[in-house]
Order: C-alpha cells, then sequence, then structure tokens
C-alpha cells in the first residue's frame, strides 16, 4: 500500500537571499502548500527570520510547510555576522563576498536535494546548477524569474536585434523593435551589461541557457496585466511559463500582510492609525525597496520636494552612502530640519527599514505611490489600485518603468536617465522640481490623474479576480501542479 507520504507531492524551494527574490518565492511556496502539495524552503538561518512568523501561522492550519535552515559560511567568505541577504550589503566589495558565500553552500544543499528526493525543484533562475541535479535525480526543475513578461520581451528583442548598437548619443530615443507597442528607451537607461562586455556576461549566458533547459518558469504576474506580451514570449521563445500572481495577494488577513518580511520599522497598528486620519487618496506613499542606496544630496533633493509638493506622505527611508565613512558603513539620515517640520505640520510619517508596504498601500488614504519600479513593487501597487511616480534606479527597472509610463498608462516618471547600481556622491541629481512636478501630477486633480486612476482601479480588479477560484492564475497553479503530479506519474 502506497503511505500518504508517498502520494503526496513534496516540492522543495531554494529562494536567492535578496528581498524581492524571497518573498514571492515565498508566497508561492505558500500557495503551493495551500493546495495540497508537502513544501519544504531552503533558507539560512537569518533570512529564515524575515518570514518564519507567517510560515509558523500556516502550520497551526495544518499545513505541510517547513523550513530547512542552514548555516550560512559568512566567516568563510569575510563577513560579519548576519550579513546573509544582499540587503544588508553596503558596498560592491561587500556584495562580492556575499555571493562567494551563497556559492560555498551549494555542496549542502545539492546534498539536501539528494537526501530528500522531492518530487520537484522550484529555484531562483540565479541558481542555474539546480538543472544539472533535477536531471540527474530525475526530477523537474522550475525556474522562478522575479520579474515580469514585459521586461523579458523587452530584453529579448534588445539582444536579438541589438538597436542601441546603431545610436550615438547616449540620451538619444530609440524604439525597441518587434514588440506589441512602440516602446522607446535611451541608452543611458540600459544594464550596463546590455551595452557592454561585463565579468557578468559568461554568467547571463549560463543562466539563460539554464531556464531553456528547465522544465519550465514560474511568473509572478497576471495575463490582464500585460497580455500581449504573455502571448509574444510564449510564441517567440518557446519557454513554457504559467503566471501566479500577483503572490501577494495569498496574504488575505492583516496579520499575514504584516508578517511578510522583516521587522517593521513602526508599529504597524500607528501606521494605520495615522492613516486612518486621513482624507482618501491624499497620501503619498515612498519607498525605493530594499537595495537603493542614495547619496545624502539626493535624498535632500527629496525632502526639498515633498515639502514644496505640499502632499501628505510616508517615507521608507533607506541607508544612504556617506562620502566621509571610508569603511563602507551606512546610516538613516534626513535632513536635520526636516524630521521637526513634517511633525510639527503633521505632514508626513518616516519609517526606518521595513515597512508592511501591501498593508499600507491598500489603505483607502494613499492615493500614490513613488517607486524605484522593482516588480513587486509595481505588482502590489497595481493590486492595490494606486498611480505611481516612477524612479528606476537598476537592473530591469528602466524596463518595467516602460511599461508603466508607455504601456500602461499608470505612472508618471520623475525623469532618471542613467542605469547605476550603486548611488555615489557624484551620482547625477534628480533636482527637487523634477520630483515635485511628478508628484503634484499623479497626486493632483488633473484629467491625467483621474484617468490614470481609473485604469489602474481597473487592472487591480483584474489582479483580484485572476488568484480567485476560476481566474488565470488560479487555473495556471492548479495546470501546474497537475503538470508537475503527471511528471512524477510518468516515472
Amino acid at each position: 500500500m502506497v503511505s500518504e507520504d508517498e502520494q503526496q507531492l513534496h516540492v522543495m524551494f531554494l529562494p536567492y537571499m535578496a528581498p524581492g527574490h524571497m518573498m514571492p518565492m515565498v508566497d508561492i511556496a505558500r500557495l503551493f502548500a495551500a493546495n495540497g502539495v508537502r513544501v519544504t524552503i531552503i533558507v539560512t538561518a537569518f533570512n529564515a527570520l524575515r518570514f518564519k512568523r507567517i510560515i509558523d501561522r500556516d502550520i497551526r492550519s495544518g499545513r505541510r510547510i517547513a523550513l530547512e535552515i542552514l548555516h550560512f559560511p559568512y566567516a568563510e567568505a569575510g563577513l560579519p555576522e548576519g550579513c546573509e541577504n544582499l540587503s544588508s550589503t553596503p558596498t560592491p566589495e561587500m556584495s562580492i563576498k556575499l555571493f562567494h558565500a551563497i556559492d560555498l553552500l551549494q555542496p549542502r544543499i545539492e546534498k539536501l536535494f539528494r537526501e530528500e528526493h522531492p518530487n520537484c525543484i522550484v529555484s531562483d533562475y540565479l541558481f542555474p546548477w539546480t538543472v544539472k541535479l533535477s536531471t540527474e535525480l530525475g526530477i523537474p526543475r522550475l525556474a522562478f524569474s522575479g520579474s515580469g513578461f514585459f521586461n523579458l520581451c523587452v530584453a529579448h528583442n534588445i539582444e536579438l536585434y541589438k538597436p542601441h548598437e546603431n545610436i550615438q548619443s547616449e540620451t538619444e530615443t530609440f524604439i525597441i523593435p518587434g514588440l506589441p507597442d512602440q516602446v522607446k528607451i535611451t541608452r543611458s537607461q540600459l544594464p550596463d551589461i546590455v551595452k557592454t562586455k561585463t565579468a557578468f556576461s559568461d554568467m547571463f549566458e549560463v543562466l539563460k541557457e539554464a531556464e531553456r533547459k528547465s522544465f519550465g518558469v514560474l511568473m509572478n504576474s497576471f495575463y490582464d496585466l500585460e497580455p500581449a506580451y504573455v502571448d509574444h514570449h510564449r510564441k517567440h521563445t518557446g519557454i513554457k511559463t504559467w503566471s501566479l500572481g500577483p503572490v501577494s495577494l495569498f496574504n488575505g488577513d492583516t496579520e499575514d500582510k504584516a508578517a511578510r518580511g522583516d521587522t517593521i520599522g513602526v508599529s504597524k497598528h500607528s501606521c494605520l492609525s495615522w492613516l486612518d486620519s486621513r482624507k482618501p487618496d491624499s497620501v503619498l506613499y515612498i519607498c525605493f525597496g530594499s537595495l537603493t542606496r542614495f547619496s545624502k544630496a539626493q535624498v535632500t533633493e527629496i525632502a526639498s520636494a515633498l515639502e514644496a509638493s505640499g502632499h501628505t506622505f510616508i517615507w521608507v527611508v533607506e541607508k544612504v552612502i556617506d562620502a566621509n565613512n571610508d569603511d563602507g558603513k551606512q546610516e538613516y539620515w534626513l535632513p536635520d530640519y526636516f524630521e521637526d517640520s513634517i511633525t510639527k505640520n503633521d505632514k508626513g510619517l518616516i519609517i526606518r527599514g521595513w515597512a508592511p508596504q501591501v498593508l499600507l498601500l491598500e489603505h483607502p488614504a494613499i492615493g500614490g505611490f513613488l517607486t524605484h519600479c522593482g516588480w513587486n513593487s509595481i505588482l502590489e501597487g497595481v493590486s492595490a489600485g494606486v498611480p505611481m511616480v516612477t524612479w528606476p534606479i537598476f537592473a530591469e527597472q528602466f524596463y518595467n518603468e516602460k511599461l508603466l509610463t508607455q504601456v500602461l498608462n499608470i505612472g508618471i516618471p520623475v525623469g532618471n536617465e542613467t542605469w547605476k547600481i550603486w548611488a555615489t556622491q557624484d551620482s547625477p541629481l534628480i533636482h527637487r522640481n523634477k520630483i515635485k512636478n511628478a508628484v503634484s501630477a499623479v497626486m493632483g486633480g488633473e484629467d491625467v490623474a483621474v484617468e490614470m486612476r481609473k485604469r489602474v482601479n481597473r487592472l487591480s480588479k483584474s489582479a483580484k479576480k485572476a488568484v480567485e477560484e476560476g481566474g488565470s492564475s488560479s487555473i495556471d497553479l492548479t495546470a501546474l501542479i497537475k503538470d508537475i503530479r503527471l511528471y512524477k506519474e510518468t516515472l
């Protein structure tokens, strides 16, 4: 007789050590567990603290989900204790050490997979070696992308047609050929790896090859958000994909939303109480993600723009680059006058560090979102029905901005023109007037803002329908679990 454990699918998840990668993968793992799959998430000790509370809630509800906690080799890599995530590396040098420490984990992770022999591996696409391992074990490997279809299509077509190679100026606008829409960009907004061969070029070729050899790719998106690009990607790449998002919507109650991520920089109750006293659509929410580091000069420009705009705001403040610190240390910093001024005039709330973003964006008082255009933030803004002020910094964020401002028309750009992974004191500044004008355009009552709000509210309704029973993402999840089960049964 077959035991219950043998009948139940066992899927092991391997997220990458960065908040924007970990949180959606954990949400997907929880989705699997909620649909009767036995789930194991491989994680290190300090990273486990980010979502242990929410996993414990799942376990208490009867779901078969567990954390497999590994020791992180920080000392071997020359890192301080507790530095186990990309968000905790303030300098490029420390990031390189973190990458080395992650590489050192590979033998132990491989050993764990061989011992557990799950029915499927779901790994971040940044772990390409899991393809070979899954082949050895005779099980499917699913890659988690962490981005949307639009980004994948833009990247694919830029690589295919190389339109930037015919452009003389860094600031000259050109059209990306072969896309469903007319999408414009400049050379200065392209990632370095696109324009020149870098140390990461060979690695990206390995990642793309691993994706092609995988059973398929899991996408945190939903069909109605980017339908033309879902179809375009499937037609032109031949890679099998499942759209499961927005996965943040799986967190249905207030406690789930508050338990996602790190320790909150301020009480969720004080945040919500503060918002409760505000009028609908009157507060601007500002967050640039966990990896963005601004110079003090840029933070001053942001602060001045917010004061000049006259709009009430919540600002999630990350650490800044300090030119006077030679040891790579960073600090939370705001102009001396600023906090006293906004507190006195009751114009804003400052959160240092982590914020319960999903919970805050859904509050009726939030009327706009100043964002770095990270994919998770975009989905959370869309799900909440909030129009955006766009300020991309690096990675695929400039591509994401084009989706918001040129295709969906639910965002206004501040006008950043330069892709740069590490902010420095001599990084180009976005002047306070540009920031103020973009904020006013989104938060004001002009026709442009009204129409944006209507469009994003329609997308919000579509997002919620997608994850409901019978919705496009729910159907894809059911089909995915069925595909894994069929793979198991054919062995």
